[in-house]
């Protein structure tokens, strides 16, 4: 990109409102310039600006999103081809395996959920019906990359040059004992998910949580985006996810393949 075509102000303003995830719901001025790189005063101008358009909330103190940030996930999830595409086969996907299931795509350090599967017993009454979900999950969520089972399938296909570019710009935070936090570790697991062309996260991301992820490429070739299957609070007796699941979740992936 042309650097004078570059608007400062306008990439800042996008970073304080990405500061805001499931993590952290609500920030002050000190939090957001934090989790941006601003000074404090500048991170609160920014808050107080967007509060005014109308895209944050606050009780004078901490801000919060707004319901209008809605419109842009609506306008993505309306338009976008690939979570209309895969949305009626993660239904089917859930209902077979009784498991919740996700449909993801990189977006720097971070793996975003585009689409979502979620598995409810039919058996429990409606009113206590809860979904089986892993630390959350929901449309829109951002979860780290190198601990998770799409985040490290869509890490193995990228080419050596941007997986070391990758490597070089995004710290690998440990988010439990099992969390690779080395590049050599990482990327010697990276080499073997490419290998196999597909990946288990054993308790990478959250204690109790496992996961099992192949990518989704479309006719080309092209690996777009992963596909997972999420347990949680499995017993040590229970079979592996891989072992289990992984010949229906390739062929979902195959079945896939020429719709995105």
């Amino acid at each position: 990109m042309n650097k004078a075509d570059w608007i400062e102000g306008m990439a800042r303003g996008m970073a304080v409102l990405e500061s805001f995830d499931t993590e952290r719901q609500r920030l002050n001025a000190s939090l957001t310039a934090q989790r941006t790189g601003l000074t404090r005063a500048a991170a609160r101008r920014h808050l107080l600006t967007l509060t005014e358009l109308g895209y944050l909330e606050t009780d004078g103190q901490y801000f919060w999103l707004s319901a209008k940030v809605l419109g842009f996930a609506g306008s993505y999830l309306s338009s976008a081809r690939l979570p209309r595409a895969v949305q009626p086969t993660l239904h089917q996907l859930s209902m077979a395996t009784q498991l919740s299931c996700s449909v993801a795509v990189l977006q720097n350090d971070a793996v975003i959920i585009v689409a979502r599967g979620i598995w409810q017993d039919p058996d429990t009454p409606t009113k206590a019906k809860l979904p089986v979900l892993a630390y959350g999950l929901h449309v829109g969520t951002r979860l780290p990359a190198h601990a998770t089972s799409t985040g490290q399938v869509l890490l193995a296909n990228l080419t050596s040059t941007h997986l070391n570019s990758w490597l070089e710009a995004n710290p690998l935070s440990r988010l439990t004992t099992h969390t690779a936090t080395h590049a050599k570790d990482l990327k010697q697991k990276l080499k073997l998910v490419a290998q196999q062309d597909y990946c288990l996260a054993t308790q990478e991301h959250e204690l109790g949580v496992d996961a099992l992820a192949v990518p989704l490429r479309n006719e080309r070739g092209d690996t777009v985006a992963a596909l997972n299957l999420v347990r949680s609070g499995a017993s040590p007796n229970a079979p592996d996810l891989a072992m289990r699941w992984l010949p229906l979740l390739q062929q979902t992936s195959q079945a896939l393949r020429p719709l995105i």
